[in-house]
């Protein structure tokens, strides 16, 4: 029998989490971003279930896109990080994919071959990561022939969306609406939080993340990442769990092994406390995450307990996001970091 280790995704929530986001921008045109194997749930698993709503799909690099492409999928695909080399371009046209202009030595690039490719001009807003300056979009774009512009998109991205106090969102919209005016450039600028918390940012496309996967409380949880327990045992009181010992019983204990470790994905520096269900019931974990397994204390536990039971490591009842603040990172890093030895099943549940 395989080892019980999964997460186990409800495609019946991705496409309840993408209806719901549409809701909240019905003007805008809504880009499923699925790079990074879909947040770690799957990029073709997906893509499939949302392709008879979706209006596109975005990635991080062609290699996805072309993978998508090769897979069936005939709807828009933009590639988030552009081309990497000139030769990108050739492929781009090849399979029909939207490409993001953010280096001015893109320009050159394009103006080198002749391709009817649909372009994003990435404008720097202030994240400082990827994009180009007014005078760099402004000194790019009177390179380019009228008929490239005509099938362009301008586009930035929030560096603090998620904060919706923060005076950088507005300066950030109010700078790209402005080039956008003055171009006559449809936009796309707001993410998840944009989409959330910023109805200004709603453009003629939104780009769908994080709340697509249930990154948000109040959107459907859709990875549920569970093991199953593989070791019982009592200590006493005095006695220590784990590599180090960085963990000592104040009672007489019983303590659970779970078949899941950080070779699997689940962070190793999750402090002793960071909570799993088991039955229903929160359990505590104990002593050092060891890479295939977990141990925790499972004495308060009031139903009988066995090998074989399934512990919820997060999903339906314990948010990942509160898993990712426990152990001082964010949600996005633990959905995506799952490895290939965790098998991924599928569900589609009301």
């Amino acid at each position: 029998m395989p080892r019980q280790t999964f997460a186990t995704i409800n495609l019946s929530a991705v496409v309840a989490n993408y209806q719901q986001a549409q809701a909240l921008a019905p003007a805008s045109k809504t880009m499923a971003v699925i790079k990074a194997d879909a947040y770690g749930h799957g990029m073709l698993a997906v893509a499939e279930v949302l392709a008879p709503i979706a209006d596109g799909f975005a990635v991080a690099f062609v290699d996805e896109a072309v993978a998508l492409r090769q897979a069936g999928c005939r709807l828009p695909i933009l590639v988030l990080e552009g081309a990497h080399e000139p030769a990108d371009l050739a492929i781009a046209h090849q399979y029909d994919l939207w490409i993001v202009v953010h280096q001015p030595e893109h320009f050159a690039w394009i103006t080198a071959v002749d391709y009817a490719i649909q372009y994003w001009f990435k404008l720097d807003t202030g994240m400082h990561r990827l994009g180009l300056s007014v005078a760099q979009l402004q000194a790019g774009l009177a390179q380019l022939p009228a008929s490239i512009l005509q099938n362009s998109m301008l586009m930035s991205h929030f560096a603090c969306a998620d904060q919706p106090e923060h005076p950088l969102n507005a300066a950030q919209i109010q700078q790209i609406h402005s080039l956008a005016q003055y171009y006559q450039l449809p936009v796309s600028l707001a993410n998840s939080a944009g989409i959330i918390e910023h109805s200004q940012a709603h453009t003629a496309w939104n780009r769908l993340g994080i709340a697509l996967y249930g990154g948000y409380s109040h959107f459907r949880p859709v990875m549920t990442l569970s093991s199953v327990i593989i070791g019982l045992r009592t200590i006493a009181d005095g006695e220590a769990v784990g590599y180090g010992q960085t963990w000592t019983a104040t009672r007489k204990t019983r303590i659970a092994t779970v078949a899941i470790g950080y070779g699997d994905g689940y962070p190793r520096h999750a402090p002793n406390g960071t909570p799993a269900i088991l039955h229903g019931q929160r359990i505590a974990l104990v002593g050092r995450v060891s890479m295939d397994m977990l141990t925790f204390d499972v004495t308060d536990c009031t139903e009988d307990i066995q090998l074989g039971d399934q512990v919820e490591l997060w999903g339906d009842n314990i948010h990942v996001s509160e898993i990712a603040e426990e152990v001082n990172t964010i949600n996005y890093e633990l959905l995506t970091r799952i490895a290939p030895r965790v098998t991924k099943q599928y569900k589609s549940t009301n």
